[in-house]
């Protein structure tokens, strides 16, 4: 089983905490949807004929894309790989593209899963990211959404903003939950060097949230999402029975994926790809059939590394079986060892000849993979 991963690049304005490869120009456009559509015949057999499960369409905003762009989109994946066993097809939207006619249009596309970037439902915090749309959009796009057929439905939230209060966060929080949408991602607001945020906090102009407030909006989260019955099954993510997110779960399982479009990375099981981050650059190797791609092969050790950073950040963690049949007996004892004092202070509890992170871990989860990974 494997995924597809599409990049869509376009967004109407940058918002001020975006380290995503993005452009507000959509004059690249049409060149764009042609090297797409390319760029899949020149990638169709990196997963060596594996069942797609899992299709992912992010960005920027692909939800600026019109609906005969993915009828395209669509028929070029029919032709050239296994979807017998799809079984999620998800697109990232912003609340404001969601109308009447344009969810109407893709009810009858093969998506089955929207996830809608709202990040606030407050004005000054929206005001301050500069996103382009309000509270009141966004509500209206998860009725507008259900109305055309969407019950697979994902919000994204980030909190930690500066001089946010835990009051504040905690109304975002209940305004979620008020709209009973089956899944959440919510991260902590982060400062990526060349994004305007980034430029404000080297000036002095915004001051980041102290870390015992961080703590506090975090534990919030945590508490609020599992007494509303949600299950948190990644460290920034949250779902009801039934509606985990199978794409980006399969990351975090080491499941092999394609990704298609400027920066999309991909992954086989020993490799990892990534296409450069330049629209013209992209779209003139495609044309020529030479992929703009870096590449970096994975030996045992790193291969061990990642599969300790990304399943220990899940409800299903660690097992020491399947460490054992990846990369042998001498990893799996080192980590058996290395993960001693951790089962001592209680930040992770056994599970199925494995571990998971406890509540407690959660909050250190950093701390505990630094110390498990394995360095030469």
């Amino acid at each position: 089983m494997a995924g597809i991963y599409i990049h869509v690049p376009f967004c109407t304005k940058r918002c001020l905490y975006c380290d995503f490869f993005s452009n507000t120009d959509m004059q690249y456009k049409t060149m764009y949807m042609e090297a797409l559509l390319r760029e899949m015949e020149l990638r169709k057999h990196y997963l060596e004929g594996e069942a797609i499960e899992t299709i992912y369409l992010g960005g920027g905003t692909p939800s600026q894309l019109a609906v005969s762009d993915f009828e395209r989109i669509f028929e070029q994946i029919n032709l050239l790989f296994d979807l017998s066993r799809c079984r999620e097809i998800t697109l990232e939207a912003n609340p404001d593209d969601l109308s009447i006619d344009y969810l109407a249009s893709l009810a009858v596309l093969p998506f089955n899963r929207i996830s809608i970037g709202v990040q606030s439902f407050d004005p000054e915090d929206l005001k301050f990211l500069n996103r382009r749309h309000t509270a009141e959009q966004a509500v209206a796009a998860v009725d507008r959404c259900r109305q055309a057929g969407f019950t697979n439905l994902s919000l994204d939230l980030i909190y930690g903003l500066p001089g946010s209060t835990l009051t504040k966060w905690e109304e975002n929080l209940d305004q979620f939950l008020a709209l009973d949408i089956p899944h959440l991602s919510a991260y902590h607001l982060i400062y990526e060097e060349g994004t305007p945020l980034y430029r404000l906090l080297e000036s002095g102009e915004i001051n980041p949230l102290d870390e015992e407030d961080s703590v506090a909006f975090f534990s919030s989260l945590m508490e609020k999402l599992s007494a509303a019955g949600y299950a948190h099954y990644e460290i920034s993510n949250f779902a009801r029975p039934g509606y985990i997110s199978q794409h980006n779960s399969s990351y975090w399982m080491g499941k092999k994926y394609v990704g298609l479009g400027p920066s999309a990375h991909s992954y086989n099981g020993i490799s990892r790809q990534w296409n450069i981050s330049s629209m013209p650059s992209y779209i003139a190797g495609v044309q020529k059939g030479i992929l703009a791609v870096e590449t970096e092969n994975l030996d045992l050790y790193t291969r061990y590394n990642d599969y300790v950073i990304t399943r220990l950040r899940t409800m299903w963690g660690i097992s020491y079986d399947e460490i054992l049949q990846l990369f042998g007996e001498e990893l799996m004892t080192y980590c058996q060892k290395q993960m001693t004092p951790f089962l001592q202070q209680g930040t992770v509890i056994e599970k199925e000849n494995g571990v998971r992170l406890t509540k407690k871990g959660i909050f250190i989860s950093d701390h505990i993979m630094s110390d498990l990974l394995f360095v030469e």
